[in-house]
This record gives C-alpha cells, structure tokens and sequence, in this order.
C-alpha cells in the first residue's frame, strides 16, 4: 500500500502547477460543497475570533480558508518534484538571522504557527541553512500514512524527532549546534500543565516545552511569520525574539509568541488551520 500510494504521490507531483491548481479548485468544491468537511469547526471557530464580522463575511472567509487547504495538498506533493529553483523562486525568506547564529556557533529554536504553507517554508529554510534541520512531529496512527509522512520531510534531508519521545530523541544532538522547527500553536494534551494566554477571544492553552528547552539550554528563540503573497507565492519574516531565554521571566516567550501569531492570523486569517479543534479545553481560575 505505501509504495502503490509514493507511486500515485509522484505521478501527481511531475503535474505542472497551474494543473494542480485547477485540481485543487475541484478539490474544494468537493471538499466545502459535497463533503462539508468540519465546517461546523471552522464556522465556529471563526465567528469566535472576528465576532465583529457579519455572517457573510464568515463564509468569503471560510471559502478562502478552505481553498488555500487544498492548495496547501496539492503545494506539498509538489515537493516530491519541486526544483531548489523553483522553490526559491516562488518562496522568499531573508535567512540573514540564522546564518548569523550559527556562525556564533549557536543553536536555535525556530516557533511558528499552522499558517499555509508551513512544507515549503520548511524546505526552503533547510535548503538554505547549514544548521542540522530538526524537525518535531507527532508519529500518526496509520503506518502507512506515518511513513508516507516522514518520507516527505526525510527525502529533503530534515530529521524528524517524535514528540512522544522527544527527550530520548534530542539525547545526540544536545552537545552539536542544530536548528529546531516547532510548530508551536497545537492543543496541549495536559491543560493543567500549559501555559494560558488570550488567544483570538478566548483563554487557550500553550504547551510548555518549547519555552521550557529554550530556557534551559539558552538557545535563542526566532518567530516565523508565512504570508501567501498570491497563489503558489509566499513570503517568510523572520524575527530574533529572544537571544538570551534564560534571561527572561518564565512565561514571557510563550506569551510573545502568542501576541506574535495573533497579529500574523488577524492580517491574513485565511491561510492559518481552522479546522483544528484548537479550544479542546476550557479555562478554569
């Protein structure tokens, strides 16, 4: 099953990109209009956030949100065949930050949020970096779709570290300089043990993790803002947050992270993940 599905994969990658353009358009209708998947989620998420928007106004977004979705698939099978010309072409970043830090021969941990398109902009920093690229994941249910999914982020060269292990797995790399994604706006599976902010109207739990490791280790901190320009055109901001974490109050890192993303999702709230059931939990005093 897993090669028959690579197979598949690559024979929809070698597809030019206005073509898989017109099959995410497709992909969309069928997606919003037929299968209607969790659009209760996304409608109730977003009328959360822009509670000053009108019901109309919902839905364009909506529709925008889950257009740029299936452009996301079809920009991320792309990657199988995607030239590093092509990618730099269509996906621009000053990595001026990250070089800088490394040739002081330091770490770095990189947060950024679910904002599309998080696969080419991991590609396209990892290409353009000397740092080891180490990326947290969280290994799926199905073997099938949890090799199919490691194969597209290894065949670039990066290392997934699994986030039910990541202690063991960072175990070689603590006395090297490397450079960490991590992803860091998902829902914690321990609300008693999170960090809570206000978050697009609402109390919402942050993992510890990432701050607690950067301020353990002192590895600066760097934000990364994704901007779809226009379609199959991005642009990447990245921000030196913190230099020296352990310098900093407890809490503070996560809580600027949180002001960071909002203000990126508020400027362009159709391309950040709103079919994620982020508001799991509820605040308690």
């Amino acid at each position: 099953m897993y090669y028959l599905l690579l197979a598949f994969m690559y024979g929809i990658s070698i597809l030019p990109l206005w073509l898989l353009y017109r099959i995410s358009d497709v992909l969309y209708l069928i997606i919003y209009y037929v299968v209607g998947y969790r659009k209760s989620v996304v409608f109730e998420n977003l009328k959360q956030a822009f509670p000053e928007k009108t019901e109309k106004e919902i839905t364009r977004l909506a529709k925008k949100y889950y257009l740029n979705l299936t452009d996301m698939m079809v920009e991320t099978i792309k990657l199988l065949t995607l030239s590093r010309k092509q990618l730099q072409s269509r996906f621009v970043c000053d990595l001026t930050v990250l070089h800088k830090l490394y040739a002081e021969g330091k770490s770095c941990q990189m947060h950024l949020g679910h904002n599309f398109n998080w696969e080419w902009a991991n590609q396209f920093c990892m290409q353009g970096v000397q740092f080891p690229f180490l990326v947290v994941y969280m290994p799926l249910t199905s073997k099938v779709g949890d090799r199919m999914f490691r194969y597209f982020r290894e065949k670039s060269g990066s290392t997934l570290l699994p986030a039910n292990d990541i202690k063991n797995s960072m175990l070689p790399w603590m006395d090297k300089q490397y450079l960490i994604a991590l992803v860091a706006d998902q829902n914690p599976g321990n609300p008693r043990r999170s960090y809570w902010y206000p978050f697009l109207n609402k109390m919402t739990a942050f993992y510890k993790g990432p701050e607690m490791t950067a301020r353990r280790s002192n590895i600066p901190v760097v934000f990364v803002d994704i901007r779809k320009v226009k379609r199959g055109y991005y642009h990447a901001t990245l921000k030196l947050a913190f230099e020296e974490p352990a310098a900093v109050p407890e809490g503070q890192i996560t809580e600027e992270f949180v002001k960071f993303l909002e203000g990126n999702i508020r400027e362009q709230p159709e391309v950040w993940v709103w079919s994620h059931r982020r508001w799991k939990h509820e605040y308690r005093e």
